[in-house]
């Protein structure tokens, strides 16, 4: 089963937030209307930015940690490669 590792943006170069999860489509639509309270919500952090599909929820995990621990600019950098104008990239995935 795959599992993704994502990038949420409150907007272009703003606060970013890195997760995991085996249901993208179901857990940035819950991150976009704030269902559960955290992070996201008291930024609002709502714009998915940048995505990878993973094997398992092991390489997942791994890959989140990885990129929790790279410096802003590597993260920027990172959407920057695959997203240069900071599009939402949630309603590619409803297609």
């Amino acid at each position: 089963m795959p599992y993704y590792v994502y990038i949420l943006a409150s907007q272009p170069r703003g606060t970013l937030y890195i997760g995991v999860t085996g249901d993208l489509i179901k857990r940035v639509y819950e991150h976009k209307q704030d269902v559960v309270p955290g992070f996201t919500k008291t930024y609002g952090i709502h714009t998915l930015v940048y995505f990878e599909e993973t094997e398992n929820v092991e390489s997942a995990i791994r890959r989140e940690k990885r990129l929790k621990k790279w410096s802003r600019d590597w993260k920027i950098n990172a959407v920057e490669r695959d997203n240069p104008h900071w599009q939402d990239l949630y309603q590619n995935l409803l297609k």
